[in-house]
């Protein structure tokens, strides 16, 4: 994974979302969901607020399709945590994410209340695993 620095939209730190793209994420063993769509909306909509990135596998594959939104400084400053997605299969999920991120996320804005019903808990190493 590169460590380096991409330059932030209006030179504000922005949040970070990480779309799972391995093992199980983005593949196959998840029937019906253009998963290739899903990360150029993410990219075409969060573009120039947020970091989109790819990685190979975030390890909860039982929750496939699984993005995290990481909070920008303010946001973090603010309070804001990472959140956890999971079984992201549909575009309308992927909307309401990019929606809410294109807001501000996690510490700024309030995600639509249907993310509820996608945010998870992962394992303290899985979490770890993304920080770095």
């Amino acid at each position: 994974m590169s460590r380096r620095k991409e330059p932030a939209a209006q030179g504000e730190p922005r949040c970070t979302v990480t779309v799972c793209r391995g093992c199980c994420c983005g593949t196959d063993k998840i029937p019906g969901v253009d998963h290739s769509a899903q990360l150029a909306t993410l990219k075409s909509k969060l573009g120039p607020v947020a970091r989109v990135r790819a990685v190979n596998c975030l390890d909860a594959c039982e929750q496939a399709n699984v993005i995290v939104v990481q909070p920008s400084s303010a946001g973090r400053a603010a309070g804001g945590r990472p959140v956890w997605l999971g079984l992201v299969n549909d575009p309308d999920a992927t909307a309401d994410i990019a929606d809410w991120v294109a807001a501000g996320g996690p510490g700024l804005a309030e995600p639509p209340d249907i993310l509820d019903l996608y945010e998870f808990a992962p394992s303290r190493r899985v979490r770890r695993g993304v920080a770095d």
